[in-house]
């Protein structure tokens, strides 16, 4: 039996796609190991898949000054020892990496021990920790023809993202089971991503009265965002995180408002779903969920909100104009070309660890 360590972590992001993975390599028969950090959101995600778990320390990677700036060194170099250690005694023929910081080390260590690397790139601009794990990686995957430009070209394949086989299969009057909602007015589903936003809860918030007029809200406001005032409130649902369910809020969604994560745009693309995308502000990220978003714009698949001028009032707009012209944007998905990324993905790991097998047999 070959075997495939899957890392990554971090966020959610960085996390989804290996979990659609993880049906197609098992039907191919191979043994999986995940490799993240001792309590991070990967964690939990992994153990309810079934994968065995390894930990290993993890230091985040800033850009801006912080004291644990002078500290995290420290965990990554020790991160890098118990990956290696874990590499050595379970001798894998692949490991493919989703990024994040806790997959530095985990690719690193790979290098060292000439295990084949594959990573994957979900935004249009690559991000830190894939950028250091270039050297390592036989074959680099990414999402956007955009982003094939700033990889190494001999490395580079367009993939798309893999998608959940589950978030395609959710039915909307299971959704209504689960929500009590009703056929008589549509539902907008809310995702301020894994550890959810202020930002976003706010202005939803604001504007909940209106809102409620012509909505029935889901909203998905992040680990210790849940307004306590707010529960019982008819036709609105709150909720830190969901799993299951999300497929089938998913299929009850007539209207998505997200933020602009690559794993979260190309779920929404691959649904169909008229949505709103606000990117997280460049104050607080590397700018890749702005072109992320940009680039669904300018193909017609999204309206674009930027956290700089998110209220009340032009949320409500937002929603007005979208739901006004959703036709259009369903209309303009159904064209894309863009698809599920999941058997291209599975397909070259695949490939690579059985080569990568029979070269040391």
């Amino acid at each position: 039996m070959k075997k495939i360590v899957l890392t990554g972590g971090g966020t959610a992001g960085h996390v989804t796609p290996n979990i659609a993975l993880i049906p197609r390599l098992r039907e191919a028969g191979f043994e999986l190991l995940y490799i993240g950090s001792y309590d991070g959101i990967e964690r939990r995600l992994i153990e309810q898949s079934g994968i065995p778990y390894r930990g290993i320390a993890s230091g985040k990677l800033r850009r801006y000054f912080d004291l644990k700036n002078f500290t995290d060194p420290f965990r990554v170099i020790k991160g890098y020892r118990e990956a290696s250690s874990i590499l050595r005694e379970w001798k894998p023929d692949l490991v493919f990496s989703k990024g994040g910081y806790v997959a530095v080390p985990v690719v690193k260590a790979a290098q060292a021990q000439h295990i084949p690397v594959i990573l994957h790139e979900s935004d249009m601009t690559p991000g830190l920790a894939n950028r250091l794990s270039y050297s390592a990686a036989v074959k680099i995957c990414c999402n956007f023809a955009e982003t094939l430009r700033y990889l190494p070209k001999e490395k580079a394949v367009l993939t798309g993202s893999p998608i959940r086989d589950e978030l395609l299969s959710g039915n909307r009057e299971r959704g209504y089971a689960l929500t009590g909602f009703t056929p008589d007015r549509p539902v907008l589903l809310i995702i301020g991503g894994s550890l959810g936003s202020r930002a976003i809860n706010a202005a939803v918030r604001a504007a909940l009265p209106r809102l409620l007029n012509e909505f029935q809200i889901l909203h998905l406001c992040g680990k210790g965002n849940v307004e306590e005032a707010l529960s019982g409130q008819p036709d609105y649902l709150q909720f830190e995180y969901v799993s299951d369910e999300l497929k089938d809020y998913f299929a009850l969604a007539d209207l998505v408002i997200s933020r602009a994560g690559a794993n979260a745009i190309c779920e929404i693309l691959s649904l169909k779903k008229p949505n709103i995308l606000i990117p997280l502000s460049a104050k607080a990220s590397r700018g890749d969920q702005i072109l992320n978003a940009r680039s669904y714009e300018k193909a017609g698949y999204s309206f674009v909100l930027e956290e700089e001028k998110l209220t009340e009032f032009s949320l409500l707009a937002a929603v007005h104009e979208t739901w006004n012209h959703r036709a259009d944007y369903i209309r303009a998905m159904s064209e894309s070309p863009a698809g599920n990324g999941t058997e291209a993905v599975a397909r070259l790991i695949l490939e690579t660890a059985l080569s990568s097998a029979s070269q040391s047999d």
